[in-house]
């Protein structure tokens, strides 16, 4: 393969990669919001060189910030990998590869990107579908074209496509909840979960009106579902050929949990427990409920007084005190029971709607949970009660979460497939390793299958190797493993190399393939003068 560079004035053979203008989505790329300035060029030492009798692979850049890519197909025939039978690995498109306005984002870039991914043996990619995109005018008009679009081009490349309906919003890159809802929202706030302190989170609604007929006479139950319905509708011919998985979203990234730490950190510090997100009006109405059906009215008044906020230790208050907090004593068990509760019947009504919905559809349905693994050696495991997981030193937090998944015929998707004990901080008493095998052993006693997915994107060696052992060792049981996110970052020569490792280490020895199907074989003068852009987040 040869792999080159254009630059305004500049060509670098064999090997190279552009760094575009800034990373395609910070949030995920790069924590610190370190974006790359302009364009970098160089050629990677780690990268294992194939022949030069291979496929070509240009990708064009100019000086500014637009982006040009072309490939040419300089002899008949290729040599790629074959994709391990074992685990299916997918990548994720960039969570704006369709605007707020509803158009596609780059369109050539992407397809350049696809092809990449194609010739090394990648067996698809991921779309995020957004509810704010989709459906963002008013309810019950929808607006597939770039989303069908996006679909077709995969199609085309003979890729994979598994597709995630996103119903919460993203601060980075901006994608709000549909603007018929966030007008329903100015007028009655309490749709939002809301934390202590009266401060509203507004990138999802609250679980707590699911079946509450706030949206314009519907629920948000009932509103799913008819999204659910025009979806399947409209995307009938290509479940099963290139739709194979669909990913329901349940909360604040996607997730089954509630949003405990958006609170946004002050840098250098540990992050906190989270806070409790249960103050909203209706929430505070079911607990009202759910203490005097018990007999205790006076629990019922709020969340726990004593629990801290945001930023602060776990055992600056009682509540997760190690010995003798509140999560041990009677009203502990009584709230967090009520709270985890409340997550896992949000799960259930959602997951049992899609799952009538897609039950004739040739398409595994796949919903996420999160690896709340800061302060997870801690006796009350205060950053996972935050979040909905009723999990402890002495409980089992995450089993009622697996059954419901079986119960919904759901595979259940893990995030944090590339972390190690060893990289976090002693002061943070994390060990995501752990809570993933309290987690998987879950999904194997109620047979729930499961794939996995990176929490950050990493040049370095050690988290490739990471992945590599949860996939490949002798406790696997990943099916499909999704790697986030595609993007400028992905592409540049301190992260590309590394995942071409990465994915040759994950595939049998190499096959020689016939001649490419001819809508592969585009030559460079039939790209060149298209131009190509990388959004920027």
């Amino acid at each position: 393969m040869e792999i080159s560079v254009i630059g305004s004035s500049q060509r670098i053979n064999d090997i190279g990669f552009c760094s575009f203008s800034r990373n395609l989505n910070a949030k995920i790329f790069n924590p610190k919001n370190n974006y790359s300035k302009g364009c970098i060029f160089g050629q990677s030492q780690n990268f294992v060189r194939p022949s030069r009798s291979e496929i070509g692979f240009s990708l064009r850049a100019s000086a500014s910030a637009q982006t040009q890519a072309a490939v040419s197909e300089k002899t008949s025939k290729i040599t790629r990998t074959k994709p391990n039978d074992g685990v299916k690995l997918y990548v994720g498109l960039p969570l704006d590869t369709v605007s707020n306005s509803n158009t596609i984002n780059h369109a050539r870039a992407i397809a350049a990107g696809l092809k990449a991914l194609k010739l090394l043996g990648v067996d698809g990619v991921e779309l995020p579908v957004w509810w704010g995109i989709a459906e963002n005018q008013a309810m019950g008009k929808y607006d597939w074209t770039s989303y069908l679009a996006i679909v077709e081009m995969v199609q085309k490349l003979g890729l994979k496509i598994h597709v995630s309906l996103c119903f919460h919003g993203s601060q980075e890159p901006k994608i709000s909840l549909p603007q018929w809802v966030s007008r329903i929202g100015e007028s009655e706030p309490s749709i939002y979960f809301t934390d202590r302190s009266g401060q509203q989170y507004k990138d999802c609604l609250s679980l707590a009106v699911d079946d509450l007929p706030v949206l314009d006479g519907k629920s948000p139950l009932e509103v799913y579902n008819e999204f659910f319905e025009n979806f399947k509708s409209s995307f009938s011919p290509f479940f099963g050929s290139t739709i194979t998985g669909l990913t329901i979203g349940l909360g604040p990234d996607g997730e089954l949990r509630y949003p405990s730490h958006h609170h946004t950190l002050k840098s250098n510090t540990l992050p906190g427990p989270g806070e409790f997100q249960c103050y909203d009006k209706n929430m505070l109405g079911n607990l009202k409920h759910h203490a005097e059906t018990l007999g205790n009215p006076l629990w019922g008044l709020g969340g726990p007084h004593d629990a801290p906020t945001y930023d602060q230790s776990p055992i600056s208050g009682g509540f997760f005190v190690e010995n003798g907090g509140s999560w041990e004593a009677p009203y502990g068990d009584f709230f967090l029971s009520w709270y985890s509760g409340q997550l896992i019947r949000h799960g259930d009504r959602v997951l049992s709607r899609a799952a009538s919905t897609f039950k004739d559809v040739p398409i595994t349905l796949s919903a996420k949970i999160p690896l709340m693994h800061s302060w997870c050696k801690a006796r009350s495991h205060p950053s996972e009660l935050t979040a909905g997981f009723y999990n402890t030193v002495d409980r089992d937090g995450y089993e009622a979460v697996l059954e419901m998944f079986s119960r919904n015929s759901c595979k259940v998707i893990l995030p944090g497939l590339d972390l190690s004990d060893q990289d976090q901080p002693t002061e943070s008493r994390s060990s995501p390793e752990t809570l993933l095998a309290q987690i998987t052993s879950f999904c194997r006693k109620h047979g729930v299958r499961v794939s996995g997915q990176n929490s950050v994107v990493s040049g370095g060696s050690r988290g490739f190797e990471q992945i590599k052992k949860n996939l490949l060792g002798e406790n696997e049981m990943v099916e499909l493993f999704t790697y986030q996110r595609m993007g400028a970052y992905f592409f540049s020569p301190e992260h590309f190399p590394s995942f071409t490792q990465f994915v040759r280490g994950l595939n049998q020895p190499m096959l020689s393939l016939d001649d490419l199907p001819v809508e592969d074989q585009e030559t460079e003068d039939s790209i060149s003068g298209k131009n190509l852009q990388m959004q920027t987040a």
